[in-house]
């Protein structure tokens, strides 16, 4: 079922004008990017078999390069159903025929959390429309089910609103009174996490940076504009060079016996002598 749900998932952004990068064994099945969109995407058969690891993996290197960080699957133990976003781990976890509306710009405004599936009223909107078409406080209390206080604190935006009690205003107004979620908001904390020295010199490069897993790098590092992803070792790491092109990064082989062809390299000592980051970019700017 995974298999298949991500051959979905692939061709589907593909037709939409998406440049895609397929991983395997890494926290991403999916790297896609259309014009400044990125989106770091993991298929799951049920997206409650993804572990902390892999969400906050995700999390950390989406932030890095500017993207989006994404769970689709069908179920997450029961069925997930459409135009509701979920969540695992703090990651925005949606089927595939929201994912598609969220694409097409048609963002859900339903959420399930810990607390039960809610919306968010954008209360201005809803004080608005009402106003403009005729219809009194006390009218909507009736047809929600609610009390006219609980209308005028959804207008004032102090109280979220049941996904029954959501049902019958979307009747009455439709959609623009509710809070679209951007389910491809950037993950924006930069987290610096690291005890190699690789990771350590660039902090003092003024880089953040952060050691990770279950990526085809060991270590990725941000300045201002100025990203780099780090292989360290000569294990080959077959997918680096398409993903580096695909988020607009540079990439760094640290070797220690054998120096890979083509790419930028430097042994460890040579890496370690840097003095400032401007000497470590202007060497990367030479191989492109």
């Amino acid at each position: 079922m995974k298999q298949s749900l991500l051959e979905e998932v692939s061709i589907y952004l593909l037709k939409k004008g998406f440049t895609i990068k397929s991983l395997t064994r890494t926290a991403f099945d999916i790297v896609a990017r259309k014009d400044s969109t990125i989106l770091l995407i993991k298929v799951l058969e049920d997206a409650n078999s993804v572990s902390e690891e892999y969400t906050k993996a995700m999390h950390r290197i989406a932030a890095y390069v500017g993207g989006s960080s994404l769970i689709i699957s069908e179920k997450a133990g029961d069925k997930l159903q459409d135009n509701i976003v979920y969540s695992r781990f703090g990651i925005y976890t949606l089927n595939f025929n929201t994912f598609k509306s969220s694409v097409e710009n048609r963002f859900p405004f339903v959420k399930r959390d810990h607390a039960g599936i809610k919306a968010q009223i954008i209360g201005d909107k809803l004080k608005e429309i009402r106003e403009r078409e005729g219809i009194s406080l006390n009218e909507i209390a009736r047809k929600v089910g609610v009390s006219k206080r609980m209308i005028q604190k959804y207008e004032s935006g102090e109280s979220e609103v049941s996904v029954n009690k959501a049902l019958r205003l979307y009747k009455i107004f439709g959609h623009n009174v509710f809070e679209k979620i951007d389910v491809f908001g950037h993950d924006k904390e930069l987290v610096h996490e690291g005890k190699g020295d690789v990771s350590k010199k660039y902090s003092k490069l003024g880089f953040s940076a952060l050691e990770a897993s279950k990526v085809p790098f060991d270590v990725i590092a941000k300045k201002e504009k100025e990203l780099i992803l780090t292989k360290v070792g000569d294990k080959e790491r077959p997918g680096l060079d398409s993903l580096s092109k695909l988020v607009d990064a540079d990439r760094l082989a640290i070797y220690k016996k054998k120096k890979p062809k083509d790419v930028p390299a430097l042994t460890k000592k040579e890496f370690m002598e840097f003095e400032k980051a401007r000497e470590l970019i202007k060497f990367l700017r030479e191989f492109e």
